[in-house]
């Protein structure tokens, strides 16, 4: 055969690095012979900080402030928690103990074995979204993968894919076009950059009982297979454990201050890096997001490897190919002030304590990020109320909330859940006036809760304040001509006073108000506009539960 043939017939299912080295061919030219790689789109944006620092944040996105997540994968089969897919691997941890019960010792039945059991039999993602968009959602997002490594659509590149294995089903594709029916935005969440060192735990074994020193399954390989069911699949496309562990690796916390690729982390090999360059730009030409979540300091594998930059600028360029404009979102974490510019920040499980002069989001969920049937037993998912006053506060500050509904095993949600997103759907009946399309106001807002505010920790994590939020805690957003200042809780004495609109006050001036309405109430209310604040005398009924607006004219435009 030509050696040109072989080489074109082989890069359909061969890495590029290999055929490069394999073969002498330059990278360049082997491109030109077959599809050894996913090229970059062409367009104005280049693999640099300084060319990505010309990103411009959708409308769309400023829009929308409220989106739903389904970060559900094949570590929601044990339904036991988030971060199975490590900690079962960990002697001693309430995962091995439950891993053991019921699949068996980590050497025998791996996590390979647990995706195997996860079918997602029931799994209805058209009646999903439709309940996520009558909650108000305007995007959905989709998680592609998490640190497992397992790919929930039909990746090109990544054999352990829910197509191949496990459910047999296209999980990503599913859940865009469900998107698609509803009219909604849609994103997905890419996790996977991190398998390298977080499968750490699986090179291990038992130090004490019947099983010390016999190895889990993180160091098998494609030839361990024959006669298992899995034969002919390689477990370290999956665990990617054929390297030395990080520094401090034995202690299972070192992980999270080497997320940032450093303080002795087991740097990942060029290979590892190409494969998850393909593996999501697969994704974004496969299935069009308009939005990619990165679970990363900054971008995916930065700064030991351009992937992350190089699949950053080819989604703005595909964006702008395929719109004529840019239409797309990455989410970041931890990021500077420059890459702030980039991308849009992500706090996780928490909130800026300020008017952000970018959009953000906060991403956060009412129970564990993947499904626990210990919280629903222990009915401990976070109430309406609490969702409902973390969005307020999160819009106010010029951010989104994107809310993680845990999918169980099977793809349905239990009956707790459903409630919380349905009573979501009636406050936003209500309120929506006040969140949708609106914009920061000069302050956020005023009351006792500002003074409590917690600090960011890491990637975020200082959510929790919002739950003591009372009706003397106001937050502010505005749209064309109205002003809204939204309360929570229903005052005893049925009076709201709104201090940052005394007369003659530094956010007031000598505007004075015109109007004052209550979102929900078709009745008018009594106000009055005084030195010590705007007073609004409530009626009898609430028009709601949780948080209420008032709709406030004469103060902006």
């Amino acid at each position: 055969m030509n050696r040109r043939k072989l080489i074109k017939g082989m890069a359909a299912t061969l890495p590029a690095w290999w055929l490069s080295k394999t073969f002498g061919e330059p990278l360049p030219d082997l491109y030109k012979y077959g599809e050894p790689g996913e090229k970059m789109a062409k367009g104005p944006f280049n693999p640099n900080w300084d060319s990505l620092e010309k990103y411009t944040v959708p409308d769309w996105f400023r829009d929308a402030k409220f989106g739903m997540w389904a970060h559900w994968g094949a570590q929601c089969q044990p339904e036991h928690g988030d971060w199975y897919a490590r900690f079962m691997y960990v002697e001693g941890n309430e995962h091995y103990k439950y891993h053991l019960e019921k699949y068996g010792h980590p050497s025998k039945v791996g996590f390979k074995d647990v995706i195997h059991q996860w079918k997602a039999e029931n799994w209805n993602p058209d009646q999903l979204v439709e309940l996520y968009k009558k909650a108000g959602a305007q995007y959905f997002v989709a998680m592609a993968n998490h640190h497992d490594n397992f790919d929930n659509y039909n990746s090109r590149y990544q054999p352990w894919n829910s197509v191949k294995v496990g459910p047999k089903k296209d999980l990503i594709g599913g859940w865009a076009k469900a998107a698609q029916k509803q009219g909604l935005r849609f994103g997905v969440s890419v996790h996977a950059a991190h398998a390298w060192p977080w499968y750490e735990t699986a090179q291990r074994s038992d130090k004490s009982g019947p099983m010390a020193g016999i190895p889990y399954d993180g160091k098998l390989t494609k030839a361990d297979g024959k006669g298992t069911w899995w034969e002919g699949l390689d477990p370290q496309q999956l665990y990617a454990q054929n390297h030395a562990l990080s520094a401090g690796s034995e202690n299972v916390n070192t992980i999270h201050k080497q997320w940032h690729w450093g303080e002795g982390v087991c740097v990942p090999d060029k290979a590892y890096c190409e494969s998850f360059y393909n593996r999501t730009v697969d994704l974004i030409n496969k299935y069009h997001p308009d939005l990619v979540y990165f679970d990363d300091t900054a971008l995916p594998l930065w700064p030991i490897s351009d992937a992350g930059l190089r699949i950053a600028a080819h989604m703005y360029n595909e964006s702008i190919n395929r719109h004529g404009k840019l239409e797309a979102v990455i989410n970041g974490k931890i990021l500077d002030e420059k890459q702030r510019k980039c991308m849009v920040w992500d706090i996780e499980k928490g909130s800026s304590n300020n008017i952000e002069p970018l959009p953000w989001q906060t991403c956060t969920c009412i129970g564990g990020w993947h499904y626990d049937r210990r919280i629903y037993d222990r009915k401990e998912y976070k109430s309406v109320r609490d969702v409902v006053n973390q969005l307020v506060d999160v819009v106010s500050k010029n951010g989104n909330l994107l809310l993680n509904i845990p999918v169980r095993a099977d793809g349905t949600i239990d009956e707790q859940e459903l409630a919380v997103v349905q009573d979501i759907g009636k406050w936003m009946a209500v309120n929506s006036e006040a969140i949708f399309a609106t914009r920061p106001w000069k302050i956020f807002g005023e009351g006792p809760s500002i003074a409590n505010a917690k600090p960011l920790h890491g990637q975020g994590f200082n959510e929790g304040a919002a739950r003591l939020f009372t009706a003397e805690d106001l937050r502010f957003t505005q749209k064309g001509n109205a002003l809204y200042a939204t309360f929570f809780g229903w005052p005893e004495n049925k009076q709201v006073v709104v201090r940052s609109l005394a007369a003659g006050s530094p956010q007031v001036g000598n505007k004075k108000v015109t109007e004052v309405n209550l979102l929900g109430y078709t009745g008018k209310v009594q106000w009055e506009q005084g030195a010590e604040g705007l007073l609004v005398k409530l009626p009898d009924n609430k028009p709601c539960d949780n948080a209420f607006a008032l709709k406030i004219s004469g103060i902006t435009g």
